[in-house]
């Protein structure tokens, strides 16, 4: 199972943040990841906490003919085509594209797999239990079902479209 996490909270030369994701995911067949699911779309609070705007997230379950080094070079190359500028951590971002398992890899290297702080994000998590509401982290060994159950409170997440 491969897992990917979108956001956007900046629009694009695609429109909206959610229309930038959605062109995210049609760009990915063409580089061989292939979008077999995908959660609803998402909006999420900045965190930590900030006067940027809301995001949009989501979460795709995925295949590729890539390890997960080749996975994550295609994520950053669509990010980069889309103009996302990489300039301080948490920035407000016109694209976020995260490898957040790859077939339950664990791994401190370049990509940190599972994604270091998925199991404390909210805007990751949810999405990821529309996709994939069996997945167990690879190192704590939780349902993603008791990793939403343990988040804090603050972290506001709302389903677009309800």
């Amino acid at each position: 199972m491969i897992l990917i996490a979108l956001g956007a909270n900046l629009p694009g030369r695609f429109g909206s943040p959610q229309a930038m994701l959605e062109a995210a995911l049609q760009r990915l067949p063409g580089l061989g990841v292939f979008p077999l699911a995908c959660s609803p779309w998402y909006e999420t609070a900045p965190v930590p906490v900030s006067d940027q705007p809301n995001y949009v997230n989501g979460v795709a379950l995925v295949d590729s003919i890539h390890d997960a080094e080749g996975t994550l070079r295609v994520l950053h190359a669509v990010e980069d085509d889309f103009g996302r500028v990489r300039s301080e951590r948490n920035a407000a971002r016109v694209l976020d594209l995260d490898l957040i398992d790859f077939h339950g890899e664990v791994r401190e290297a370049a990509p940190s797999l599972p994604h270091p702080r998925m199991h404390e994000r909210a805007f990751v998590l949810v999405p990821l239990h529309d996709v994939a509401p069996d997945w167990r982290h690879p190192v704590l060994g939780e349902e993603v079902s008791r990793l939403i159950a343990a988040l804090p409170p603050e972290q506001t997440i709302r389903r677009i479209g309800d």
